[in-house]
């Protein structure tokens, strides 16, 4: 899933990692190997957000962190990908408002 602005201060909020903009240079890389997402790092390594079936509050998506690609080692350098592993995170989006 690919967030807007607004969706990534939103997940932020609610987990505790760093996102990778769309314009870094690992972004394409990425993206053919998992799809067009937002991807986010954290101490367990490489993540994506996905939504749930069914919508929760504020209107818009409950979303589950998909951890998609973990250390390979404790220096943090090297991510190891495998299949995406469901965490225990569920993030709550809102749609924004059109202006």
């Amino acid at each position: 899933m690919r967030l807007n602005t607004t969706q990534i201060e939103q997940t932020l909020t609610q987990f505790p990692a760093e996102p990778i903009p769309a314009d870094h240079p690992a972004a394409a890389k990425l993206e053919g190997l998992f799809g067009d997402h937002t991807f986010f790092l954290d101490g367990n390594g490489l993540n994506i957000v996905e939504p749930l079936d069914k919508e929760e509050r504020n209107g818009g998506p409950s979303c589950v962190v998909l951890n998609v690609a973990s250390w390979a080692d404790s220096s943090g350098q090297s991510l190891q990908p495998h299949e995406p592993e469901s965490t225990d995170r569920t993030v709550f989006l809102e749609f924004e408002e059109p202006h």
